[in-house]
């Protein structure tokens, strides 16, 4: 698997990695080197590590970066729990943005099956 960019998993991850970089961008900037660096560095990982794999000569070795991406969306989740809970997003945009991660989350896992 060499063009990542046909994936919808990859797609839709980067989708979801830029709507993190905005709603970070609103946060304190307190949270410079905290929160924010932490959400867009999980974030950014998923669809990384989604290319990386699909670029890899085994399904195995492409198997072992999905792996990897699933557990940075488990990461970037958790995130977002502790941001609604610091009241740096509201309940709307949170239950918008753990609807979309669970739908990539359930993505990769359908590809990790798929392999």
């Amino acid at each position: 698997m060499n063009n990542f960019k046909e994936l919808i998993v990859w797609q839709k991850s980067v989708e979801f990695v830029v709507e993190i970089y905005q709603i970070t961008n609103n946060f304190p900037e307190s949270e410079r080197f905290n929160l924010i660096s932490q959400m867009q560095r999980s974030g950014t990982s998923i669809p990384s590590n989604i290319s990386e794999g699909a670029g890899r000569k085994s399904s195995a070795l492409f198997k072992n970066f999905l792996t990897i991406a699933l557990g940075s969306s488990y990461e970037i989740e958790t995130q977002l729990i502790i941001s609604k809970k610091l009241n740096f997003i509201n309940e709307a945009k949170y239950n918008d943005l753990v609807s979309d991660i669970n739908e990539i989350q359930r993505m990769i896992l359908g590809l990790y099956n798929s392999l």
